[in-house]
C-alpha cells in the first residue's frame, strides 16, 4: 500500500500496490502494522456497506461527537464517488477546511478519515457503492452533521441538484457566532 496524507493532517488516501500477472493482480487493502506505523485506528468495530442507485446521490456530512468520535476507511467498491472530509477539529491548523478525492471501483483508493472529521460523498455514477471500515461503534446518541453546502465550509460539489434525504438537507448551519454549533 501507498499512504498519502492529505493537506489535512491525519487524512491518508491510500492506493494498492498491485501485484500483475495473467490471471490480474493481487494487493494488500488493509495491514495492521502499516496503519500503526503511521497512528492510524486499527481496531475494527463494524463494517458497512453504503449502496446508491442514482448518480447524484448526496449524502453527508456526517460524524459522531465524543465520546464515540469515529474514524473510518472508505473504499469504492462500485462506480464512482467524490468522497468530502471537512476537518472539525478546532485546535487543528486547518479547521473548517475541506478535501475531496475521487474514489472509484477503478481506481481502487481508499481514504483513511480521522476522529473529528465530518464525511459525505456524491455519486458520480448510477449503482455506486461504498464499503466502510468504522473505527468506532455507531452510537445514534452522538451522531451530528454539518450542511452540505454550509458556506462556513464553501465545498465545490460537481453535480447541481443532488438527491438527498430530508435529514441531510435539514442540518443546521455550523457557525453561529464564530463557533461551531456544539461547541
Amino acid at each position: 500500500m501507498t499512504f498519502t496524507e492529505t493537506a489535512l493532517k491525519g487524512a491518508w488516501i491510500i492506493d494498492l500496490q498491485r501485484i500483475d500477472d495473467e490471471r490480474g493482480f493481487f494487493a494488500r487493502s488493509f495491514c495492521q502494522d502499516e496503519f500503526t506505523a503511521r497512528g492510524l485506528k486499527t481496531a475494527v468495530a463494524q463494517c458497512n456497506v453504503s449502496f446508491n442507485l442514482k448518480r447524484g446521490t448526496l449524502r453527508g456530512m456526517h460524524f459522531q461527537l465524543s465520546p464515540k468520535a469515529e474514524a473510518k476507511l472508505v473504499r469504492c467498491t462500485r462506480g464512482a464517488i467524490y468522497d468530502v472530509i471537512i476537518d472539525l477539529r478546532p485546535e487543528s491548523a486547518t479547521y473548517c477546511q475541506w478535501r475531496a478525492v475521487e474514489l472509484t471501483a477503478d481506481n481502487r483508493r481508499a481514504l483513511y478519515i480521522p476522529e473529528g472529521f465530518a464525511h459525505g460523498f456524491q455519486t458520480l455514477a448510477d449503482d455506486s457503492e461504498l464499503f466502510y471500515q468504522m473505527f468506532e461503534f455507531f452510537a445514534p446518541e452522538c451522531a451530528a452533521g454539518v450542511r452540505w453546502d454550509d458556506p462556513a465550509f464553501g465545498i465545490d460539489w460537481p453535480l447541481p441538484d443532488p438527491i438527498m434525504s430530508e435529514k441531510d438537507r435539514g442540518y443546521a448551519p455550523f457557525l453561529k457566532n464564530g463557533r461551531g454549533v456544539w461547541s
